[in-house]
């Protein structure tokens, strides 16, 4: 007996060992992607930040000739996603980090994972992380002369009240897979204002639930530390932080900032919308050093007076444009927008 549950130990061992050997050798020969490869995806309608992802995740043989660049172009393949191409090429034939063709680091290389990025608030005591939040989107017919004269409107500020699945976030902001990082906004959305009769263009306001951060302070000059080197889908050369003020609204939230576009932008996957171009936001004078490519050490030039401010992440370049869609599931550059980290400035801070 002793000897046949051996003899079984040792079949049912050699059955495994083999099909791990299987899984391995299948996940070994995953045909790197091509030209054609991502041809397909741009075809299939898939969003900028989701092909960029896949290109710089994926082992490649791409035909990254003048000939192989012109025919992708030709093909609507977008200069960001030829650039992803690029540089994964010259990663995996150097092995080195790959570089875009700006000069800046693109995505980790193979065995990176993605990181959601994050706040620190430096502090005597010691380093006091701040939790990532969530902005809501919402509509109004109003111009966006300033955030003062939007916080009286019922449009935007009902709309975001209206507040967020915070389960959905809660995971998926703790989390470091890119995978989170693209359904985080499943469980909220964009929340539309009554626009009655469609305009051509609206103005989209973005703010954060609540009357009041849950991070007070007691100094007006805070230093925060600043990473989002490994943010899912963002080349991190393109982003820098800043700090902006808060607008209360009397309907218990904190508007953050408004632009206009057309009353579609929250669907369009092209990447065509200058979010920021004519941004309109309270944004504070800010002493920025970079330590690293998407890490930051960031504080006021000025002690601040009391009030609500927040920690955000901001295009280098005003003419920077974006997918709709990226914005409305908070995913690749559109994520850049969509998140903060939220302060409050003690009326008794020093």
């Amino acid at each position: 007996m002793h000897r046949r549950n051996l003899g079984f130990a040792l079949i049912t061992s050699s059955f495994l060992i083999l099909t791990m050997t299987l899984i391995v050798c299948a996940q070994a020969q995953k045909p790197p992607l091509t030209n054609q490869d991502v041809v397909k995806m741009v075809k299939a309608g898939l969003s900028e930040s989701i092909v960029v992802t896949t290109i710089q995740e994926n082992a490649c043989n791409y035909d990254t000739s003048p000939n192989g660049l012109i025919a992708l172009q030709k093909a609507g393949v977008t200069s960001k996603e030829m650039n992803a191409m690029m540089s994964r090429q010259q990663g995996s034939a150097g092995g080195e980090a790959a570089t875009d063709a700006s000069g800046g680091n693109s995505a980790p290389t193979d065995g990176a994972r993605w990181e959601m990025p994050s706040v620190t608030f430096l502090q005597n005591a010691g380093p006091k992380p701040l939790k990532m939040e969530k902005t809501n989107l919402a509509e109004t017919k109003q111009k966006p002369r300033s955030l003062a004269s939007l916080a009286g409107d019922s449009e935007a500020t009902q709309g975001i009240q209206a507040g967020v699945n915070d389960a959905t976030w809660d995971a998926a902001s703790h989390s470091h897979s890119w995978a989170a990082g693209t359904g985080i906004l499943q469980g909220g959305g964009i929340l539309n204002g009554a626009l009655g009769r469609r305009q051509p263009t609206v103005t989209y306001v973005w703010g954060v639930p609540g009357p009041a951060s849950a991070n007070v302070l007691q100094t007006s000059t805070p230093k925060f530390s600043v990473n989002f080197a490994k943010a899912p889908g963002v080349n991190p050369s393109e982003f820098a932080p800043e700090i902006v003020k808060l607008t209360p609204t009397q309907n218990n939230c904190r508007l953050v900032g408004a632009t206009q576009g057309k009353e579609d932008a929250r669907s369009r996957e092209a990447a065509d919308w200058e979010i920021f171009s004519s941004f309109v936001e309270d944004r504070v004078g800010v002493s920025s050093q970079s330590t690293a490519p998407g890490q930051y050490e960031v504080s006021p030039q000025s002690p601040l007076l009391p009030g609500e401010y927040a920690v955000v992440l901001r295009p280098v370049s005003k003419n920077e444009k974006f997918s709709g869609g990226d914005v409305a599931r908070a995913q690749g550059p559109g994520l850049m927008f969509d998140v903060l980290w939220s302060f409050q400035v003690a009326d008794t801070a020093k």
